[in-house]
């Protein structure tokens, strides 16, 4: 990926091309080279891209889903964002894809059509014209009851419904695909964190997991319901089984792992295991105070102009304070999102379940658990996104589906008092109250 000065996150698609056609041969090479009975495909879903129809061949790079260039596209259409949230049940904000694909519109030959990375990738697999539901819900254009392209939310960005790839299911037969050898069915297609979701069991209300990536990502699974968040987070499709669409809640904080890759480029730390070595070698951050609000913030606040910031720094400040306040920063929004679920499912959650590269640190894990007040419970596999769409893959194909059973590789419980937890939260919001619009 590459940033620009302006808040531009760009891609290379036949990069990521590759990288999908090399993970299918890497995991075919682990496995021995198995028959293959189907093939599922899970996307980064609010990332966006123009390309040739006819010919496939895709027209400049990928529009990431950091991406904060559409700002100007929000800021002309807020008065539409009441109306917008009812409708897709998303904020009017650069994350989601509409705003993109609006903005990308502008600059692209009229010819050419705009849309999520997955459908671009299932047409060059199969040659289907579509995006799952789980997907569309991330654009700003779908209607959150039905699952279907919503005509009002398309006229206000200045888009047609017609234009738009077919919405379907998440297991299901989509094509059949010769890029790893014979004619195998794609049955399978979910964004990422929706993917996730399904694979940690979160199938019932209230269930919830976040996964540390490159950002963070919090879903709590509402069931047959579809809910508007009135605490700053989003409701979405989490997948749809048949007939059957099942709905979730989902907050964000846009800069976790990209975080630690800043802090590494400013060189407070060398790796991501300084985590713990400093972060988790000093008692606590001195005072220091970490918003990390490197691309904007998400939910709960929707800022997408807000920068970060350190402060409560002092000659005695040391790398390891930097750090610790760093993964204090991380761990405050993970808890305000879980919070803010909490209040729209009336009931607090009562544990997490965790996944992602920075799982693997133990400070991290500590510092969220007691900042959430419940169990933490990691989840045994780095593959929790594409276990899941490998699950919808064999539910599609009419496969036995793996089981959703499983065992954390550990599970971490709070070691403060709900005192002293709520007094750390209050501290970290009222710095990033202070600084969030400045």
């Amino acid at each position: 990926m590459h940033a620009t000065a302006d808040g531009g996150v760009e891609l290379d698609a036949d990069a990521l091309w590759t990288s999908v056609v090399a993970a299918g041969e890497q995991a075919l090479a682990a496995a021995g080279r198995p028959a293959l009975h189907a093939i599922g495909l899970a996307n980064q879903g609010e990332t966006v891209m123009a390309w040739d129809r006819a010919t496939g061949r895709p027209e400049g790079p990928a529009i990431v889903w950091q991406d904060r260039r559409s700002s100007s596209i929000c800021d002309a259409l807020a008065h539409h964002g009441p109306r917008l949230a009812h409708l897709t049940g998303l904020e009017l904000d650069p994350y989601f894809v509409a705003p993109k694909m609006a903005w990308l519109r502008e600059r692209v030959a009229a010819q050419l059509t705009i849309t999520t990375t997955d459908t671009w990738l299932l047409h060059r697999l199969c040659g289907a014209f579509v995006t799952d539901v789980a997907t569309a819900g991330r654009t700003l254009l779908l209607d959150l009851e039905t699952g279907s392209w919503s005509d009002e939310a398309c006229a206000i960005f200045g888009l047609h419904a017609a234009d738009l790839p077919t919405v379907v299911g998440n297991a299901q037969p989509l094509g059949e695909c010769s890029t790893f050898g014979g004619n195998v069915p794609i049955t399978g297609a979910c964004v990422d964190q929706q993917a996730a979701l399904f694979a940690e069991g979160c199938h019932t209300a209230g269930e919830a997991k976040c996964t540390y990536g490159t950002g963070a990502f919090m879903l709590a699974c509402t069931g047959s319901t579809p809910t508007r968040s009135t605490n700053g987070l989003v409701g979405c499709p989490a997948w749809r089984l048949g007939d059957e669409l099942t709905w979730c809640l989902d907050g964000q904080v846009y800069t976790v792992g990209a975080a630690v890759s800043w802090l590494i480029d400013m060189g407070i730390m060398s790796e991501p295991a300084d985590l713990d070595h400093l972060g988790g070698g000093v008692a606590d951050a001195a005072g220091v105070t970490f918003v990390p609000a490197l691309a904007g913030l998400a939910a709960p606040y929707w800022k997408p102009h807000a920068k970060a910031a350190f402060t409560g720094m002092s000659l005695g400040t040391e790398r390891g304070h930097l750090v610790r306040a760093a993964i204090d920063g991380i761990a405050a929004q993970v808890a305000l999102l879980a919070q803010a679920a909490g209040r729209d499912l009336c009931a607090p959650l009562t544990r997490l379940r965790v996944d992602g590269g920075l799982t693997r640190s133990r400070t991290l894990l500590q510092v969220q658990a007691d900042l959430l007040q419940c169990p933490v419970e990691v989840y045994p596999s780095p593959h929790a996104t594409a276990l899941g769409v490998g699950a919808f893959a064999a539910l599609g194909a009419g496969l036995p589906a793996p089981s959703d059973a499983w065992r954390p590789s550990a599970v971490v419980e709070p070691a403060i008092s709900a005192d002293e937890a709520a007094h750390r939260l209050a501290r970290w919001r009222a710095v990033a109250d202070a600084t969030m619009d400045h």
